[in-house]
């Protein structure tokens, strides 16, 4: 390796693990290319992962200003070089890409660029997307590479990993996205529960109105006026369903206005009381903030359904350098002990994965006649 082998295997394990941290494809496309240019100590990397239209879905560089990279303009076409890395998914090592009959030029605002290292990223035959690194920060022999092979060999051990890392990040991406699609219809089945129970309540009192206009007329007016409260009700839920159906905007919004949202929404469509409060609590990272969205969905869906509870109170508060998620309710309770033997978790195994799987912990206070407490940790903000 051309950093020596203790220092290589402990570059090598540097950018393994900050690839590892990132669940987001962009983030993960970020980390590979920022990764690749530090352990390969080039002047400039980049990172492209094709469309279906001969261009690419995403582009990532490093070592590029935002404003050389404004300046550059439109994001490359597949051709030239980049197409013999997506294409020939075979690695290209040059003295100066300029100099390669395939090299088709680039905008005026484009850094000089010489000597040249690609590498395609592939998934078994998919061709996931190709590494760029160009300007070898090294003494050159006249009309060779800075670039070696045991560069060569280094970078295809980083894509390797590289494949490894963004299947995860497209995999999670698409859970995230089914979960979005199951929580709207959850909310949907909810909101067409209360909507349902209130036009049925009107549809009665409309019944009785219509019996009593003449042999009681001023019953007949108070049991009216009771139906223009119901039918005012049932416009609030359909106007709800209209603004709170939608994917949970956890990107745009946050965690705490989006709990904050659906809790509001579950609180119209239950007979329970369900409540919600928070305390300091900062930005968190995007892992972090999707595992507790995801259990307090989740701890709440079992409050709703299965416990009997009149009041339910989520409360979300930070605690050092983190954030704790608390659910309480005072529903029937039960024993976790019992519900583990019985092989049914009420979603308690799934909960604590979500909380391991982003570094924090949770956990269940409960017993028969008193409630259940659910709280989650994690680390970060």
């Amino acid at each position: 390796m051309s950093h020596g082998p203790r220092t290589g295997l402990s570059a090598v394990s540097t950018a393994l693990l900050a690839m590892s941290r990132h669940l987001e494809v962009r983030d993960v496309l970020k980390t590979i290319v920022a990764s690749a240019r530090e352990l390969l100590d080039a002047e400039y990397a980049a990172l492209g992962v094709p469309d279906d239209h001969g261009g690419f879905a995403q582009f990532v560089v490093d070592g590029v200003s935002d404003e050389q990279w404004k300046a550059i303009g439109p994001l490359p076409r597949q051709h030239g070089i980049l197409a013999a890395m997506l294409h020939d998914a075979a690695p290209e090592r040059l003295a100066d890409v300029r100099k390669d009959p395939r090299f088709e030029g680039w905008p005026a605002a484009h850094p000089e660029m010489s000597d040249f290292l690609g590498l395609p990223i592939r998934d078994g035959d998919e061709v996931m997307g190709a590494l760029f690194l160009a300007n070898k920060r090294c003494p050159k022999p006249a009309g060779g590479c800075g670039f070696t092979q045991d560069d060569e060999d280094l970078l295809g051990i980083l894509a390797q990993h590289a494949a490894i890392a963004l299947t995860n990040a497209r995999l999670y991406e698409r859970s995230r996205e089914l979960t979005i699609a199951e929580e709207r219809s959850r909310l949907a089945h909810e909101l067409h529960d209360a909507v349902s129970q209130k036009l049925f309540s009107l549809r009665l009192t409309a019944q009785a109105a219509a019996a009593l206009v003449d042999r009681d007329p001023a019953r007949a007016k108070d049991e009216l006026q009771q139906v223009a409260a119901l039918a005012a009700e049932a416009a609030d839920e359909l106007r709800a369903a209209v603004v709170e159906l939608r994917p949970a905007a956890l990107d745009e919004d946050g965690l705490v206005a989006t709990l904050r949202t659906q809790i509001q929404v579950l609180d119209r469509a239950h007979t329970a009381s369900v409540t919600f409060d928070s305390a300091g609590v900062r930005a968190l990272p995007a892992a972090q903030e999707g595992a507790l969205l995801r259990v307090s969905q989740e701890a709440l869906h079992n409050a709703l359904r299965h416990s009997g509870a009149d009041k339910i109170e989520v409360r979300l508060s930070r605690r050092e350098h983190g954030a704790v998620l608390r659910i309480t309710d005072d529903g029937r309770g039960f024993d976790p002990r019992t519900v583990r033997r019985a092989g049914r978790h009420l979603g308690l195994v799934s909960m604590r994965d979500r909380a391991s799987g982003v570094g924090g912990s949770l956990s269940v206070q409960s017993a028969p006649g008193e409630g259940t407490t659910i709280e989650m940790e994690v680390p970060g903000g």
